[in-house]
This record gives structure tokens, sequence and C-alpha cells, in this order.
């Protein structure tokens, strides 16, 4: 194949063979027509604008994506408005069950040897029922002297008053004279007297020999027994027998101070005795005056009718009535405490937490009654306190009450 060399182009394939050809147009090959490129301008305009104000809108000051962050860090809270109620007040105490008249018999008279015991412990007795009998051969000997002594004193005093009765009908006629007859009356006096003498020394050994026998002081339960037959007993061998007077109990509960002083006596209360889940309704009957200094609590004696359950001794738990007040309540989450003492947050108009200190009340199964510090209408912090600082901004959300 020939090329010219001059403009350095090979000849036409048409040409080499004789025949003749239109060579096509080189216009507008490669390249896009006028109408679309103005399109891709447009566009990229348009494109280098908006990438020009999204700059502009994420770098300015006080930006949204800003404020959302700052939002974003905002502890959300949950308060609660606690309002005022009505709360019945309860006091939880253990102690120890005991009589609550606990009555120790022993040995009245001189004492001697057991012949029997007609009671024992757990057995109910009534007053004046004979507890233990004492031998009293020697005493029923000592009777039947001073009721014979008691013969012999009459027997004297009526012939003293036979004596006088006949010197009066002989002193008119002058055989006796005045002065015997004082002597007769004096003779018949002292007769007399020694008639009441051993008349009173037979009624007391009649009194002493039934002292000897042990009787009931009242009814009530026999709780301990310290005599056997045969043992030799006297007014110094102490207590025979410890009786629950009318078999009523008692629980010394013991209450801390600050709960003492809501009690009085009339408060009703349950008891219920440990291993058992029975329970037993009492009353508060004595508030005790003093404090133990080493525990800081009192004494309230809670007293119960007698039953089977209760035992002398035993350990108890007691749900005291401390009667109702009107004051907010707040569930123990809300209530915070430190060194300075009780205190909850509250959340002010301007969403920041402020420290309010309080003082607490009753107890109850829904709450505890603020007595001190709140009205009922603050906005307080229900959980979560221990995290919060004075004057941090919260957003608060409120939590309806059922």
């Amino acid at each position: 194949m020939d090329y010219d060399r001059t403009a350095g182009i090979a000849p036409q394939q048409g040409e080499m063979h004789g025949f003749s050809t239109v060579e096509p147009s080189l216009e507008g090959v490669g390249a896009p027509p006028a109408d679309k490129r103005r399109r891709y301008l447009i566009l990229a305009v348009l494109f280098a604008l908006g990438a020009a104000l999204a700059a502009w809108y994420f770098m300015r000051d006080g930006s949204p994506a800003e404020d959302d962050k700052s939002a974003e860090q905002v502890p959300v809270v949950t308060v609660i408005a606690p309002g005022r109620a009505t709360i019945e007040g309860t006091i939880s105490a253990t102690g120890t069950l005991a009589a609550r008249r606990e009555l120790p018999v022993g040995a009245v008279g001189e004492g001697g040897r057991v012949v029997s015991v007609t009671v024992d412990q757990g057995d109910w007795v009534r007053q004046g029922q004979v507890l233990v009998a004492i031998d009293r051969e020697v005493q029923n000997q000592q009777a039947a002297s001073a009721s014979a002594q008691i013969q012999v004193a009459q027997a004297d005093a009526n012939l003293a008053q036979s004596n006088l009765n006949r010197a009066l009908q002989l002193v008119d006629r002058g055989f006796i004279s005045k002065a015997d007859v004082d002597r007769l009356t004096a003779t018949r006096d002292a007769a007399a007297a020694r008639v009441r003498v051993a008349q009173a020394q037979a009624r007391e050994l009649r009194e002493r020999t039934a002292r000897l026998n042990v009787y009931a002081p009242a009814s009530g339960l026999v709780l301990a027994r310290n005599v056997e037959p045969g043992q030799v007993v006297s007014g110094g061998s102490g207590p025979l027998f410890t009786i629950a007077q009318g078999g009523e109990m008692e629980l010394l509960a013991r209450v801390g101070e600050d709960s003492l002083r809501n009690l009085a006596p009339g408060t009703s209360a349950t008891v219920t005795p440990v291993g058992t889940d029975q329970e037993f309704t009492g009353q508060v009957w004595q508030i005790a005056p003093t404090i133990d200094e080493a525990t800081r609590q009192g004494t309230a004696r809670i007293a119960l009718a007698y039953a089977a359950g209760l035992r002398p001794g035993g350990f108890a738990t007691a749900t005291i009535n401390s009667g109702t007040v009107v004051a907010p309540m707040l569930p123990e989450s809300a209530i915070q405490t430190d060194d300075n003492g009780s205190f909850v947050w509250i959340v002010g108009q301007d969403n920041r937490v402020k420290r309010q200190a309080v003082k607490t009340g009753l107890v109850t199964n829904d709450g505890i009654a603020i007595i001190e510090g709140l009205a009922g209408t603050e906005r307080v912090v229900l959980r979560a306190g221990g995290f919060l600082s004075e004057g941090d901004r919260v957003s608060p959300r409120l939590q309806r009450r059922n």
C-alpha cells in the first residue's frame, strides 16, 4: 500500500479498488452536544452551592447539632409531687414474752414436812386453792390443848360468877362486907379474862396451823413448781410456785427512743411469737419511764390475754399502731442521708436541683412520712438522687401517683 508521504495518510480502501467513497464527518465525535454541556455546568454549580451552605450551617455558632449534643448531656430524672395524705403509722419491735403479773408463792407459816403437792406446772388454779399440804400432827395436838385450856378457864369463870352471886345475896344481911364483894367481883373478872385469853390463844394456834398449807393467792396459771412431797419447807425456802395472775401475758417490746414518743397506753398491737404464724392482739398498757443508755431503747409493755401459743420467756415480734398523721409521703428511694441528716432533691422552675433538708416520721409499707421540710407540692427526685449535685440541670419527668 502506498502512502502519500506529504500528507502521511494512507489512501482509502475504496480508492484502492477504484471505487469512490464518501468520507464520514468527524464533527461532534467524542464531545457532548451543547445542551448537555449546559446541564452539566448547572448541576456542578448547584452542588457547589449546597456544599457551601451545609458547611456554613454546621459551622455557625449555636448550631442545632451543638444544641442537640448539649440536650443529650442533661440527665432525665423521674420526679413526684407527693401531696399530703393521712397515714396510718406502725412501729415494728421485738421483745420477750412474760407474765404480766408474776406471783411468787412460798410457805407463809413456820413450815414443816410436805405431805402432798396438788398442782403442777401449767395447771390453772383458783384463789384460795391448796397447793401444798404440810404435816400438822403436832399442831393438831396443840390445838386440842388450847381448846382444853378454854374449858378450864371457862369453869373458873363460872365458879367466880357463882361466888359473887351468893355474896351479893348476903351483903344486905350484913354477913358479907362490901370489901369481900369487891374481891369476889375482881376474881370473877379475872376468870372471865382468862377465858378470853385462852380463846385467843386457841384461835392463834388454829390460824398458824391453817397457814402451814400453801394456798394460791389469786387465780391464774402455774408457771413454775419448785417443791416435792417429803421436802421440808419454811418461810426462808424461797418461792415454791410462780403463778401468772389471771393467766395474762405481756410482750416487753424494745422500741427506739424516737418511736417511743409516738406511743401511748391503749395503743393496739399485733404480736407474733417466733416460730409460728399465729397473731395475737393486745394493747400497750405501760410505757417505760426510762431509756437504756447503751441501746437508746425503751420498753413498751403490751398486754395479752392467755393463749396456749404464748410462752413466757419466748421471743416475739410486734406491730404497734402509732396513730395517724397528715403529711407528705415519699418512697425510701427519694430520701438521701449524709452526715448532715436526711434530705431530698427538689427540681425548681429552672429545672435545676436543690437540696432540701427533711425530717422523717412514720414508716409504712407505702413509704415514709415527711413531717418537716416539704409542703407536698414540690417536684421531688424519685430515684438516682445519689448522682446529683446542688445546681445540676435535669430534664424532669413527672410520675403520676396511683
